[in-house]
């Protein structure tokens, strides 16, 4: 350990796994943003009502309620691990689901139940990377943990804006199935990538 590592506390893998545990994070949240515009265009197309299309985000949002309600317990018992890869996990299933369904299925109850998973899998996600900043903070110094929280957060809001913009390219581009299995295929590189952690 070199010494300022070994002054602070943290060692230089504290630092390499919060860097893969936030690229992990701005994965999911890249792919999150993008198949949210997906969604939403390719059923506006289809001519789906307003009121239809909001229907598809509901399960998003109160699933993810649910998850920040026992996403703590899940991290305490299980570790930030389990939840990190829960999340990638989960996420790569919702955009499977969108990606591989016959069109038939591709109706407003199957998509609320994919949108379901992917709120529970940007909440996992996002917590996961938001406690790994602990491994860059010394123990104390909350000055320094709300700093890196919020560029954090920034980032966040950020990406997803990019994301929302790389949907309506990639929905463009490649089609609306295509555009889901590229998104699945961002989030399990992350996965693989954290998994030398």
């Amino acid at each position: 350990m070199t010494g300022s590592a070994a002054a602070s506390g943290k060692s230089p893998g504290d630092l390499r796994n919060y860097v893969l545990v936030t690229a992990a994070y701005w994965a999911d949240t890249l792919a999150d943003g993008a198949s949210r515009i997906l969604v939403l265009f390719f059923f506006y197309n289809l001519g789906y009502t307003p009121f239809q299309l909001a229907t598809i985000f509901v399960f998003y949002e109160l699933f993810g309620i649910f998850t920040n309600l026992v996403g703590g317990w899940l991290a305490s018992r299980f570790g930030l691990k389990f939840t990190l890869f829960g999340g990638l996990g989960v996420q790569i299933v919702a955009l499977s689901m969108l990606a591989l369904a016959p069109e038939a299925w591709l109706v407003v109850p199957y998509v609320m139940a994919s949108q379901a998973l992917s709120g529970i899998a940007k909440d996992l996600t996002k917590m996961s990377s938001k406690s790994a900043v602990k491994l860059v903070v010394n123990d104390g110094d909350e000055g320094a943990l709300f700093r890196w929280v919020s560029i954090l957060t920034g980032s966040k809001n950020a990406l997803k804006g990019v994301g929302f913009f790389l949907g309506g390219v990639l929905l463009t581009l490649v089609g609306f199935q295509t555009a889901m299995l590229i998104l699945a295929a961002i989030v399990l590189t992350a996965l693989i990538a954290t998994a030398t952690m």
